[in-house]
């Protein structure tokens, strides 16, 4: 029962802050990379980032960044629901192909790279880093399986809501960056 609420609470945020974040997309200043983002990149750090679709937080700026500071970059591949997603080297403007759900990412055969930090979309975040995304589970199973990644969130700070359910698979975020800049958790 107690997962049944969790799950309407979650598809009312969820509809709530699509159309917060649609409203705000067209205004949107860019995301800057803030100090505490570039101090957290290392040349020798793979960075996992995404291209934004449609109304996402655009990350381009922060994957400019870290590229510049000498990281690896990769970028998300999804073939079905089903499997896992996996995190692909890609070079900033490298082609990309089309994914399933709208995705642009690596083609199929480049290499697979283990992210030391995730840049991740998100739909709402609240001040306990709860993050909640577009349903599919994609990006909690890989912060299961890389439990050791730093985590970190890309959003507008009008996705952020005063709590975001949480269900026992759901895996906090270390950070959100927004267009003020570094999000880190606040006390109870």
């Amino acid at each position: 029962m107690v997962q049944a609420e969790t799950a309407a609470e979650k598809s009312d945020l969820r509809a709530r802050m699509r159309a917060k974040r649609l409203a705000y997309a067209a205004v949107a200043p860019p995301i800057i990379p803030p100090r505490e983002f570039l101090d957290k990149v290392q040349p020798t750090s793979v960075v996992a980032s995404y291209v934004a679709m449609a109304d996402e937080a655009d990350p381009g700026l922060l994957t400019l960044a870290a590229h510049q500071a000498g990281c690896q970059i990769a970028l998300p591949h999804i073939t079905t629901r089903a499997a896992p997603m996996r995190f692909l080297a890609w070079r900033p403007g490298a082609p990309l192909v089309d994914g399933p759900f709208g995705l642009r990412q690596p083609p199929a055969d480049a290499p697979a790279l283990s992210p030391d930090i995730i840049l991740t979309p998100l739909i709402a975040f609240d001040r306990q880093l709860n993050r909640l995304g577009q349903g599919a589970g994609y990006y909690d199973r890989a912060f299961a399986a890389l439990a050791a990644v730093l985590r970190i969130g890309v959003a507008w700070s009008i996705q952020r809501a005063e709590a975001v359910p949480v269900d026992p698979w759901d895996v906090p975020l270390h950070g959100v960056i927004d267009e003020y800049g570094w999000n880190g958790p606040e006390p109870r």
